[in-house]
């Protein structure tokens, strides 16, 4: 199996989020996935989500990575934080603290590692999962791993 990776080094600036997103769409319709399918779509929210996260909450500098293989999309979005990713609760009129509940609403995998002083946040989405072709259900009735016994795909 061939993985096609690319990255991306992200200052520590909200409004490389913009620019991020910018480069993840150019390279996604490098690697043959249309800006108009949901997939695309999808990858992009989950980017943007991802690198605001690192930038918003670290301060510190990142890197993106997108790896291309089968069965999908994986994205990594590395930082220098040891600070793990905390889920927030927010209110109704709340503008932030929903991101992580659109990752795991969307990906069909995610989770983080540490890495050096630092730490990655990865998630994976299946280019075969569409509106007609769900993901499998998982053990609980959902298609959501996140927490499960099932391990992520290993992309080198």
């Amino acid at each position: 199996m061939q993985v096609l990776q690319v990255q991306l080094e992200v200052g520590p600036d909200p409004a490389e989020v913009g620019r991020a997103r910018r480069w993840a769409r150019s390279r996604l319709a490098g690697s043959g996935i249309g800006e108009d399918e949901p997939l695309a779509e999808t990858l992009i929210l989950l980017i943007s989500e991802l690198v605001t996260n690192a930038v918003v909450h670290t301060g510190c500098p990142a890197v993106l990575r997108m790896l291309f293989g089968e069965p999908g999309v994986r994205v990594e979005v590395a930082d220098a934080s040891d600070r793990g990713p905390a889920r927030r609760q927010a209110a109704g009129d709340d503008t932030g603290g929903r991101g992580l509940e659109l990752v795991d609403g969307l990906a069909d995998r995610w989770g983080w590692q540490r890495e050096g002083a630092g730490k990655r946040i990865w998630c994976e989405v299946d280019r075969a999962d569409t509106p007609e072709d769900p993901a499998p259900e998982g053990p609980d009735g959902s298609n959501r791993v996140c927490g499960s016994t099932r391990e992520p795909r290993v992309y080198l």
